[in-house]
């Protein structure tokens, strides 16, 4: 591929893999910038529908594209793989209606299964449902109730994910007085169940109140809507936050503050939102999610920056431009979403690169100052966006359900029923970056991103190295310090100025994760999408308090995550301690790979053939990776083959003992056996498991290696050993190793996020 554009290389990479066109042998028959073409053309194609001749068409194109190839604004995943393709379903948000009735349920369930092969999430409410064990009246039966119906919907989406670009994700809610409550607060607390939805307790005014009060409240029968009995409120609160503390889930919605500002109350109450909670939905709507990025909204001012506000307001305009016709190109999976989406044309215009930002501007992200700014950056953006929606009204036409809105009310008449949200961005980012996530502080300052296969890049937060470098202490060993999971809060050379404006998530308090939530929500329509980190050490209380402070700023939701919480946790440590974690069983941290590394190869008889087992290590001599060959064999043995490959070298380097891995492919037999130098070979598995143990177990000594950078050579004199760093006990938000390159999977709301590859899951 010739041309990049600004992309970065890791860019490249997620692109490749997730959203350049393929044919159907599935080779890459795009570039970036017949993507950015694809996508640009497909959206502004749409102004042909209002009477704009070719050329204005033409011109709307190539500002589309613009704004995109300049990594300024970046639409929602499913617009950049769908749009000018066949497929054409452009929406990352829906929300499906699910009623007290079979059909309705399996209606629901053949919704979702139609929008996740499209590359769609999915939030539904299950509080219309009657509870598990209520008499059915025309069967004479007892109901299964809501959390055994979520168990059908998981497993439906289990089975259609298999094949998708984009994995389906959903969020179920449960209102607080339901008579199942305890029940669906509880059902993701064993690891593993209900995998493929986040969940979220619909949190009422009336609630809280009793909870402040330490009162009862009643449980309200969906169907009848009688009361059928009541709890606790503090016991039912202490639960919630309870499980929240444990493993991150439940979230919380404030479903009353939601509805006080849902613009379209004529059309019904919300109950739902999509599965990272900033975007709450009524029945059969989607949404169509843009970000501007924050960090190319700066301009220099000698040896500072300053924020670019013409820039921003130019950007904000194509941004509305864009998604207001993306509504318009939209192949809807369904009629049901096509006739509501339209019937309100909901855009969810919002930011990512807030923490880079803020590093450039040398502002700390825990501080006033940038509470500041970002009530004054959201309400810029939300005024300009509202200047652009009264323009398109006069010529396009309001959106059809405006009379008898909120809009409507106020004497407004306006082309959108709402205009921002701030989303997650986890890939968008990566695509336009290096930049930071949404609204979210830096998780890592400095990581490895893979490249290409077994190849890793360091890759720097832009700020933070301009700011090394300005001030004196940038140096490559430094910064492959803080990737391998130093903190700098913890390094010598790092000035303290530096330190305070450049704190990672875990360094910054719940109380400012929630101030920052909340000063964006003051100036968003729809919700943000936020994570409220906490340490480890976090207690309990610290849960219930940010509920509470959460609900007194005016935020519509929140989800918690405490580092740790989760048992498969990954996390960057100490030898002492990585020792101890795992005998407690947590997975270990699959290792960087170094440049350079030795190895030997083994030629081993298969019944399949030759089989060539390379088998490398690191330079302190530990056995680190395996690479297997089958002669010319293609197909399906060599595919099995890269396969067991891969998933040794990622046993090898997360700290598996040798013997534990031959245990386990040693007798493996297959239909075609052979005999090499006397021994039965039962199969290339088996053959595999013989290399390891004769190279590992026979082994008495480990041989170490001076790994040497490509540009220097092995007869450089500037030849240096490779930097070595001691891991510590720096939390990082870590969760799970990624299936897809066996970096470290993050918590981030309510998604795991791979910053290596670009893999995310819902």
């Amino acid at each position: 591929m010739k041309e990049r554009l600004g992309f970065s290389e890791n860019a490249i990479v997620v692109l490749k893999r997730r959203y350049l066109k393929k044919d159907g042998q599935g080779r890459i028959i795009e570039t970036p910038e017949r993507m950015l073409r694809r996508v640009a053309k497909a959206i502004a194609s749409v102004e042909q529908k209002y009477g704009a001749n070719q050329q204005e068409i033409k011109n709307l194109e190539n500002v589309f594209f613009q704004v995109m190839k300049n990594l300024e604004f970046m639409p929602n995943s499913p617009t950049l793989m769908n749009a000018g393709k066949e497929l054409g379903q452009l929406s990352a948000c829906f929300v499906v209606p699910v009623e007290d009735s079979m059909g309705s349920i399996f209606d629901a369930i053949k919704s979702t299964a139609l929008i996740h092969k499209t590359g769609g999430g999915t939030g539904f409410s299950f509080s219309r449902l009657r509870s598990h064990n209520s008499v059915v009246k025309t069967t004479g039966g007892v109901a299964s109730g809501p959390v055994s119906f979520m168990k059908v919907f998981d497993a439906a989406t289990q089975a259609v994910k298999q094949g998708g670009t984009r994995r389906g994700a959903n969020m179920g809610i449960l209102r607080v007085d339901h008579p199942d409550i305890l029940q669906f607060i509880e059902c993701k607390s064993k690891d593993g169940d209900i995998s493929n939805f986040n969940i979220s307790v619909a949190i009422t005014d009336d609630f809280i109140e009793k909870v402040l009060s330490n009162q009862k409240y009643d449980l309200i029968n969906p169907k009848t809507k009688k009361v059928v009995g009541s709890l606790d409120a503090v016991e039912v609160f202490n639960r919630i936050a309870e499980c929240a503390y444990n493993n991150g889930e439940p979230g919380i919605v404030f479903i009353d503050k939601i509805n006080k500002s849902n613009p379209t109350l004529n059309l019904g109450k919300i109950e739902s939102t999509n599965p990272c909670g900033e975007q709450p939905l009524l029945p059969y709507e989607s949404c169509n999610l843009g970000s501007i990025n924050l960090y190319k909204m700066l301009k220099k001012e000698g040896e500072g920056f300053s924020l670019d506000w013409e820039k921003l307001k130019k950007t904000v305009k194509t941004g509305m431009l864009f998604l207001d016709n993306v509504i318009d190109a939209n192949k809807f999976p369904l009629p049901e979403i096509d006739k509501n989406t339209k019937k309100t044309r909901k855009v969810g215009l919002g930011i990512m690169g807030w923490a880079t930002m803020l590093g450039f501007l040398e502002i700390p992200y825990d501080s006033k100052e940038a509470i500041s700014l970002a009530k004054e950056i959201m309400d810029f953006i939300q005024k300009e966006a509202q200047k652009v929606s009264l323009e398109l009204a006069k010529k396009k036409g309001a959106f059809p359900a405006w009379e008898g809105s909120n809009w409507h009310k106020r004497g407004i008449k306006i082309r959108n029923a709402t205009l921002t949200t701030i989303a997650p961005t986890g890939t968008i980012s990566i695509i336009s970056g290096p930049t930071s996530s949404g609204i979210e502080p830096n998780f890592f300052l400095s990581y490895f991103r893979n490249v290409l296969d077994g190849e890793k890049l360091l890759e720097i937060d832009p700020a933070f190295e301009y700011y090394a470098k300005k001030s004196g202490f940038y140096s490559k060993e430094l910064m492959e310090k803080i990737a391998s999971g130093v903190s700098i809060q913890r390094i010598e050379k790092v000035p303290d100025k530096a330190k305070r404006i450049f704190k990672t998530a875990m360094d910054i308090s719940s109380f400012w994760h929630i101030k920052m939530q909340a000063a964006f929500q003051e100036y968003t329509d729809n919700a943000v999408s936020k994570t409220i980190n906490l340490a480890s050490t976090a207690e309990l209380d610290d849960v219930k308090e940010a509920y509470l402070l959460a609900y007194k700023l005016n935020c519509k939701g929140l989800t918690v995550y405490r580092d740790g919480s989760r048992s498969g946790q990954v996390l960057t440590i100490s030898k002492e301690k990585e020792k101890k974690e795992n005998e407690k069983g947590a997975v270990p941290y699959p290792k960087p790979r170094p440049e350079v590394i030795l190895g030997t190869t083994t030629k081993v008889t298969t019944g399949c053939g030759n089989l060539y087992v390379t088998l490398n290590q690191d330079e302190n001599g530990n056995f680190f990776e395996v690479f297997t060959q089958m002669g010319k064999a293609g197909g399906c043995a060599a595919s099995q083959l890269e396969a067991v490959g891969r998933l040794v070298s990622l046993a090898l380097r997360g700290g598996i003992d040798i013997k534990v891995i031959v245990e386990q492919l040693k007798g493996i037999r297959c239909p075609s056996p052979s005999w090499d130098k006397g021994k039965k070979i039962f199969s290339c598995s088996d053959a595999i498991s013989r290399v390891l143990e004769k190279r590992g177990l026979d082994q008495k000594d480990k041989i170490k290696t001076k790994a040497v950078t490509l540009s220097e050579g092995p007869d450089s004199q500037v030849q240096k050993e490779k930097v070595k760093v001691k891991k510590t006990s720096h939390n990082v938000n870590v969760v799970g190793v990624c299936p897809d390159c066996g970096f470290a999977l993050r918590h981030q709301e309510g998604c795991l996020i791979c910053d290596a590859c670009g893999y995310s899951k819902c």
